[in-house]
């Protein structure tokens, strides 16, 4: 467990100890941790930013848009907590290789296909499973309360822009039809 005793650098004072059931010791970091999320939003935004640029629906731009805006608000929050945890630069985390090639994918689908709704929507869902995971994965740690709290809070609205983006995919496949 980690003592109230100064130690050598930040991320030993990030890191916890807990035990699992079968009492051996991990460590959990929430900074790894957050960072990851930070980086799975920034991703998001970035990808949903994309998609309402590339699409010709104005109700799947605002959608894709609004979806943009609050991964750049929850991208935010987290950050906030970086910083209380002794993060010196959050917003330099950036965006990971996968969602890189995710939101590529994206623009190739939306060239090949003529901005055809249900290919973008289809991909913007694969993005959201993505960020769930990311999520779901976080919950499985154990976090400080109050930043548990928040990724809790945060978890549940991936969630429902998941099923609203599914519902839209499902929406546009069967007026293709």
């Amino acid at each position: 467990m980690v003592s109230n005793q100064r130690l050598g650098s930040c991320s030993d004072v990030m890191a916890s100890a807990v035990l699992n059931r079968d009492m051996s010791l991990t460590t959990t970091n929430p900074v790894k941790t957050l960072k990851t999320l930070v980086q799975t939003l920034h991703d998001g935004q970035a990808g949903f930013k994309n998609a309402s640029e590339n699409v010709k629906d104005t109700n799947l731009k605002e959608v894709f848009s609004r979806f943009s805006l609050q991964r750049s608000m929850f991208a935010g929050e987290l950050e906030a907590e970086l910083l209380t945890l002794g993060e010196v630069d959050p917003q330099k985390e950036g965006s990971t290789v996968a969602g890189a090639l995710h939101r590529g994918w994206i623009d190739l689908k939306a060239a090949f296909t003529s901005n055809d709704n249900h290919a973008v929507l289809a991909e913007a869902e694969r993005g959201e499973d993505s960020a769930k995971k990311a999520y779901n994965d976080a919950l499985a740690e154990e976090l400080p309360k109050p930043i548990a709290e928040i990724v809790s809070r945060q978890a549940v609205e991936i969630q429902r822009a998941h099923d609203e983006v599914k519902a839209l995919r499902d929406a546009a496949k069967a007026a293709k039809a």
